[in-house]
């Protein structure tokens, strides 16, 4: 298989990425020991931000819907409706079972939602309004006990309105005008104000994704969502316009935001590369979007469709659209993406939006070993089992045979002593 790359992405140094673990690391390490007068220190650092207290009360929460437009108030209000059904429905999807797998032996699991859980939500440039949407409302679905929020201050010097909004809206227990790797770490260690939480979700960018990153274990995280990926997978039949645009409309998101066009038309990809040029004069956004088109962006030419399939596979992309005459025949050719956008109708930039399923997803590669951000990564499966005494015996008598192999002696004898009692109880 072979590839032919007419645009291809800047690669991260090593030392970058040593410098960003270094940075990341002393602001953690300094909110861990410091608490609260770390993290004021680092909001007036960071986002000149120096306020009475970091948590947004509900009455100055609610007041946030003053600011918006009706039409966007709607807006706000359909997305919340969509993606709390489609994550009522994912949870409606998973059960709880107990069921005898074996004479006397049984087992099952029950499905526990986490206690407490830190909403991240970006803002950066061109907050998306629905983000906290996409954290908040799983969780919710999950029954969740305590959720938190928390969010950068904008030029303003608070949150967002819209996102405000939105977190009133669906009932956020706490929420705070906190940003950056000093939010993550309030959340994952705690301060004198902030009580630590037991999982951390949300998108950011990297400062934000390696922070989570050095963070896990201390708490648990969805996963390493950071800059923005979408790879599109065409044919000669794509829509060079719809494809340019689809592309742009992700490298807007952040500098370090990575397009990827792979196609076997070498026609498509020309023409692709001629209206990223001709779109971009038009973007109000162009500052943005082309830095990240000029260093993450890349165009792939394949000998054939599949191949172009195999290569989205390699790449496991955050975001994957599928522009070809018959796109469910792709479909079966394809298995490493955040989440699968089909047909040249149906644009990713919906489900950043409003249309109900996640938009919090894995980037880097991570598709290769998990999905998005859904309703289950806030419930916990746990098993259980019960043996009545023959099964018990049983048991009992494998383990000791397969113990006293490993060496294992104690484990030995917690099964011996089974097996005396109950041949005893036989007699």
């Amino acid at each position: 298989m072979s590839y032919q790359f007419l645009k291809s992405e800047v690669p991260t140094t090593e030392a970058d990425i040593r410098e960003l673990q270094q940075t990341v690391q002393t602001i953690l390490e300094h909110v861990k020991k410091e608490g609260d007068s770390a993290l004021r220190h680092y909001s007036k650092k960071f986002d000149n931000y120096d306020p009475p207290s970091f948590r947004i009360t509900a009455d100055e929460a609610a007041e946030a819907k003053n600011e918006l437009p009706p039409a966007v108030v709607e807006e706000l209000d359909y997305a919340i409706e969509h993606v709390g059904m489609f994550a009522r429905a994912q949870r409606e999807s998973m059960v709880e079972f107990e069921k005898e797998i074996a004479p006397g032996m049984k087992m099952g699991q029950r499905i526990i939602p986490v206690e407490s859980a830190g909403c991240y939500v970006p803002a950066g440039r061109y907050p998306c309004l629905t983000s906290a949407v996409m954290s908040v409302m799983p969780a919710k679905a999950a029954g969740v006990k305590r959720i938190i929020a928390c969010s950068p201050p904008d030029r303003s010097g608070s949150i967002n309105p819209g996102i405000l909004y939105t977190m009133w809206k669906m009932g956020v227990d706490e929420i705070y005008c906190l940003g950056g790797i000093q939010a993550i770490a309030a959340m994952a260690y705690g301060t004198e104000t902030i009580a630590p939480v037991d999982l951390i979700v949300g998108p950011g960018n990297k400062y934000v994704a390696e922070a989570k990153r050095q963070i896990f274990g201390t708490v648990g995280i969805d996963f390493l969502a950071g800059p923005s990926e979408c790879l599109v997978v065409a044919d000669d039949t794509g829509n060079a316009e719809y494809i340019a645009a689809d592309l742009l409309a992700q490298c807007e998101h952040d500098p370090n935001a990575r397009g990827c066009l792979v196609t076997n038309s070498d026609t498509l990809a020309r023409d692709v590369l001629a209206q990223i040029d001709v779109q971009l004069k038009e973007r109000t956004t162009q500052a943005v979007a082309g830095a990240s088109w000029q260093n993450k962006g890349s165009v792939i030419v394949t000998d054939t469709l599949q191949e172009a399939a195999e290569y989205a596979n390699e790449y496991a992309p955050e975001h994957l659209e599928v522009h070809s005459k018959n796109p469910r025949e792709v479909l079966g050719w394809l298995k490493n993406y955040g989440s699968l956008f089909l047909g040249e109708r149906t644009p990713e930039v919906y489900a950043d939006k409003i249309a109900g399923p996640n938009h919090i997803l894995p980037t880097g590669a991570a598709a290769r070993y998990t999905g998005g951000l859904w309703v289950g990564m806030f419930l916990k499966v746990i098993t259980h089992m019960e043996v009545d005494d023959p099964a018990s015996l049983e048991l009992a008598k494998l383990t000791v045979t397969q113990s006293t192999f490993e060496g294992m002696d104690a484990h030995r004898h917690a099964a011996a002593i089974r097996v005396r009692d109950l041949e005893a109880e036989q007699k």
